[in-house]
Parts: structure tokens; sequence; C-alpha cells
């Protein structure tokens, strides 16, 4: 069930895959919100439902053209090539703006969460006392996760299994930071920091045939580390889009309901005055990663100063954040067509 596309509309779903890989980058925004509000949110998760057994049977076979058109080959391609583009650029504009600019950075991602919720609310029309208690709900989970605290740092391989599966979630739960769990489970900088850093250190000594880190005991750990959280990332992807699959097709006014009360409830995670508590030793000391960077505990949130410029700058920049995601549903609802089957 491929849809006929344009060569616009497929450099506009390169776009939305860089928009959707460098949000799923930052802690505390969710890949899934930038697929819900751009309105490919269900053909996102039908189309990983059909990563299955079927699938595993065509590749096997050497069937390639229908495995391509069976899991909707074109539209994942094309979306995934963008979240590539933004793994090697956007995100590596956002790691310099949330250096230089965070309170801003963070403002702009609220106001895009706060239009988020406009917008899905204003085209809900199916309320009923039971649409919001699943919307209660959906606020209770998202504050609940907004204030746990970190958990110690853990390189067991079926723990970073788990938070493979789990930290994929910010791709297809929207709400849900996918990174944000990743600090929450203590795992962050191992998984999205060392472990990345040490692919890039193996890749640049293998353009150099220089295979001395075979003899680095700590940079093999690393890569096994980085290889079981992407098979547990791969399976969380398929196992989570199932399910999601599933409750779309049997209880969507339900789904849609706790996925607003979700998003509503990760407004505390994305809060843009916080101030950064740091991990500390026994001694007192802060406890640095493999970079020699701070390693963060928990945020400190608290009310702005309106007697403060930046405070009124802050809150420019969430009007900014608000204005992109209506501008980008309008722009999508202007140009949407029917699907040709």
């Amino acid at each position: 069930m491929q849809q006929t596309r344009t060569f616009t509309d497929k450099v506009l779903l390169v776009l939305k895959g860089l928009a959707m890989g460098a949000a799923n980058k930052v802690p505390g925004v969710s890949g899934g919100v930038v697929a819900f509000v751009a309105g490919f949110y269900e053909e996102f998760i039908y189309s990983l439902q059909k990563i299955n057994y079927k699938a595993f049977i065509l590749l096997i076979n050497g069937r390639f053209r229908s495995l391509y058109y069976y899991t909707n080959g074109k539209f994942l391609s094309l979306l995934i090539l963008g979240m590539l583009i933004s793994y090697f650029s956007v995100s590596k504009v956002l790691d310099y703006l949330i250096l230089h600019y965070e309170l801003y950075v963070w403002a702009a991602f609220f106001g895009m969460i706060v239009g988020s919720i406009y917008y899905i609310s204003k085209d809900f029309e199916e309320w009923s006392k039971r649409s919001l208690v699943f919307v209660l709900l959906g606020i209770i989970v998202g504050v609940a996760i907004s204030f746990l605290e970190p958990a110690k740092e853990n390189d067991n391989l079926w723990f970073v299994f788990f938070c493979g599966i789990i930290g994929v979630s910010g791709m297809t739960l929207p709400g849900l930071s996918g990174s944000f769990i990743l600090i929450l489970l203590g795992n962050y900088v191992l998984l999205l920091v060392d472990s990345v850093n040490a692919l890039y250190d193996t890749i640049a000594n293998l353009l150099l045939w220089d295979l001395s880190f075979l003899a680095d005991p700590e940079r093999i750990r690393l890569l096994e580390v980085l290889l079981v959280f992407g098979a547990g990332s791969l399976a969380g992807l398929v196992s989570l889009s199932h399910l999601l699959g599933f409750v779309l097709k049997n209880y969507k006014t339900d789904t849609f309901a706790a996925i607003i009360g979700f998003i509503t409830g990760s407004l505390g995670v994305v809060w843009p005055w916080k101030e950064k508590i740091f991990k500390v030793d026994a001694n007192g000391e802060m406890i640095l990663d493999s970079q020699g960077n701070a390693v963060i505990d928990y945020y400190d949130r608290y009310f702005p100063a309106f007697s403060s410029a930046e405070t009124w700058l802050a809150i420019f920049f969430i009007f900014v954040g608000i204005l992109i995601v209506l501008g980008l549903a309008w722009y999508e609802k202007k140009n949407q067509k029917p699907a040709k089957r």
C-alpha cells in the first residue's frame, strides 16, 4: 500500500525524518510528536508493523522488490534517510545551540510541545468522560516520568538490550522521550555518547587500516555495548509498532486521548527554566564521562524572574516554537492528498 509520491512529497518526507531525528536526540523531546503533528504517525506505525515474519521470509528468499513494496519501503527509506542526515548535521547544530543558548532552545521546544497539544486536541472530535480519563492517565504518567530520579550507569548487556527497547520508544510513542528515558536508566552517556564516539573512532581507524583498537578492551567493550543496544532498539521498534498498531486499530480514540495526555505531561521535562544538578562521588567530586564532561544527575526546576530581559526573550521563543508547529501543521493539511492505494 505505497502512496504515489511526487518529488516534492519525497523531499518533504526526508525533511520530516530530519526533524524526527533531531527531536529524538534531545532529552525531553519525542520524535513521535513530530510524526503525530506532521500527519504521518499512523502510516509510520503500520509500516513498521510490516517488519515481521513474512518480511523475513521475503528477505531470505531474495525477493527484495516484493519486500520493498510489502514494508512500504519508499516511505521508510526516505524517512530513515532524513534521520541519518539529521544525526550528522542538525543534531550537531542542536548540540552547539544547547551548549551556548540552552534556555532559548528549551523554550522553543516547550513552545513546540504546547503547539502540538493545541493542534492535536483541536482536531480530536470524540471527547467523552472515557476519553478525559485517558487524557488524565496520560498526564499522570508523563508528569511522574519527568520527576523520576536517574539510576546509576549499568553496562550489563541484558540491561543494555532492555535500554534499547525502551530508548527507541521516543520514535513510536509521542510524548515519551527515548533520550530522557535513557537518562533515567542511567545509561544516556554510555549509549549515546561514549559508545557512539567509540564507533566514530573505530570507523576512523578502519579508514586508515589501523587495527590497533582490537587490542583495546575498553573500545571493544563499548562496541559490544553499542551492538547490543542497536539490537534492542530494533527489537523495541518492531514490537512496539505491533502493539501500537493493535491499539490504534481497536482503541483509536482511547489511544489518541492517552497520547494527548502523555504529551501534556511531558511538558515538565522540557520546562525551560531549570538548573542542572551534576552527579558527585562519595568525596563530593563531580563524576565525569569518558570525554571529561560532568554527568547530569537531575534538573532543579524553578519559576523565572519576570523582571529579567532573558525571561521575556525565552517567552518569545516559546511563541516561536508554537508558530513553527502550527505553521508546519497548516502546510501539511493544505497539501494533504488522499492516498492512492
